[in-house]
């Protein structure tokens, strides 16, 4: 059933359409840097965005504190909002379900197919934005002494590629916290677009949430809150603190809302 998924994201168009719509705007972003060599004052702007004309290799980074607040989790909303409600919309979640597969089963292998995209669609951000960062913006100052971290140290080519990594697996993680909202919302709501719309409610309030300062309590809890921790993966040394807390909310809301999802979708009646 998982490869059954995996082939259906593949092989559909809209997949491929979303990636390179997420990817444009790192896309384009490179290329105005490129032709206007003005980029934000340090500590304003997406993260990494200050330092990349210096130093090409970093964009990648970039690029991820570029999608990451909002293009990608929207994708993530639509792709798992569509799981189940998509299928029970269209009439073939009975017919999935008449099939040998049980409810788990299928609901396990959305979730892998939804994170599947996850890790496709940051691989093909990360891989577009180190060719451009290498082609279009500058290196020069660092082929010697190495990429420099947000402390100000300079890092060698394997710290740098090591951290790069963790920052995409964080980034994947807080995604997969994303997904778990959706596919709940998704054996709940009759439709797709609903699904999607509630997902990006909640991460919406989430992002409000955390500029008032009224909501301080609830602001370690929101799902939003450690996205950006990435950053700290950087530092000399590595803060773990941020990054550690925000796995751990994710994890939480993983167990929280994908358990109550498989529990709603075992008693749900599938008439359609």
């Amino acid at each position: 059933m998982i490869g059954v998924e995996l082939v259906k994201l593949v092989r559909s168009r809209r997949t491929w359409v979303t990636i390179a719509l997420i990817d444009a705007l790192p896309t384009l972003v490179a290329v105005l840097l490129a032709l206007t060599d003005l980029g934000p004052r340090p500590g304003t702007g997406p993260a990494f965005l200050s330092t990349v004309l210096t130093d090409g290799t970093l964009f990648p980074l970039a690029a991820l504190g570029i999608v990451l607040p909002l293009f990608l989790p929207i994708a993530v909303a639509i792709t798992a909002g569509e799981a189940i409600a998509g299928e029970g919309q269209q009439g073939t979640l009975r017919y999935l379900l008449v099939r040998p597969v049980g409810r788990t089963r299928l609901l396990v292998a959305k979730l892998v197919a939804v994170m599947a995209f996850v890790v496709l669609t940051i691989l093909v951000v990360a891989a577009t934005a180190y060719v451009l960062g290498v082609l279009l913006l500058g290196n020069e100052s660092v082929s010697a002494t190495g990429a420099a971290s947000v402390s100000g140290s300079s890092m060698s080519s394997s710290e740098l590629v090591g951290r790069t990594l963790l920052a995409l697996g964080y980034a994947i993680v807080c995604m997969l916290g994303v997904a778990a909202v959706a596919l709940f919302l998704s054996t709940v709501a009759e439709s797709p677009l609903a699904a999607a719309l509630g997902t990006v409610a909640l991460l919406v309030a989430s992002t409000l949430l955390l500029t008032i300062d009224a909501a301080g309590p609830l602001q370690p809890y929101l799902p939003t809150r450690y996205w950006l921790a990435f950053v700290d993966l950087f530092r000399d040394p590595i803060l773990w603190r941020d990054v550690v807390r925000g796995v751990l909310l994710q994890a939480a809301y993983v167990v929280v809302f994908l358990g109550a999802g498989w529990a709603n979708f075992m008693t749900k009646d599938i008439t359609d």
